[in-house]
C-alpha cells in the first residue's frame, strides 16, 4: 500500500484510512516471545480447546499495533509524535484472521506555536465476517505542512 505523508494542513475531518492484513501462526508465536506473555491462550492448543475461544489467540496488544500501523504509514514523514493510543477488544483474533483496520480523522487541533497540530482519530478494526474485535482512538502530532 502506498501513503500519502498527509500533513496536519492536508488531513480533512471525516477523511477515512486503512489498511488489511492477515493473521498467521508467526504473529502469535511471534508475539508471545517479544511481549513475553506465554499465557496458555496464546501458546497452548491442548488448553484453549477446553477455552471459550477453542484455539489459540493473537495477544490484545499485537492486534493493536496492527491497528496502530497505518496511523504512522498514513502520516509518514510528517507524523512528530503518536501522542495516545486507547484501545478496547471487542472479539479474540485467530491465525486466519484477515483483519481491516479503518481510521477516520474525527478533529484537529492546532499548535501554531510549534507549527504543528494533533488530529484526534477513531479507529475500527474487523475480521473477514465483519465481527468488530477492536476499537481505538488515537491522537497523533503532526507537522503543520
Amino acid at each position: 500500500m502506498q501513503y500519502p505523508g498527509k500533513s496536519f494542513g492536508e488531513l480533512e475531518i471525516d477523511e477515512v484510512f486503512g489498511s488489511q492484513l492477515t493473521v498467521t501462526e508467526s504473529h502469535i508465536v511471534t508475539g508471545a516471545g517479544l511481549f513475553g506473555d506465554f499465557n496458555p491462550l496464546h501458546v497452548d492448543d491442548h488448553y484453549c480447546k477446553t477455552t471459550r475461544f477453542g484455539k489459540r489467540i493473537l495477544h490484545g496488544p499485537f492486534t493493536s499495533a496492527l491497528m496502530s500501523a497505518p496511523v504512522g504509514l498514513y502520516c509518514s514523514g510528517t507524523a512528530i509524535a503518536y501522542l495516545a493510543h486507547n484501545c478496547q477488544f471487542k472479539a479474540p483474533v485467530y491465525a486466519g484472521d484477515t483483519l481491516t483496520t479503518r481510521w477516520i480523522v474525527t478533529g484537529k487541533i492546532p499548535k501554531p506555536k510549534i507549527n504543528a497540530g494533533i488530529a484526534l482519530l477513531a479507529g475500527t478494526c474487523t475480521n473477514q465476517d465483519d465481527i468488530v474485535v477492536a476499537l481505538a482512538e488515537g491522537k497523533i502530532m503532526l507537522a503543520a505542512c
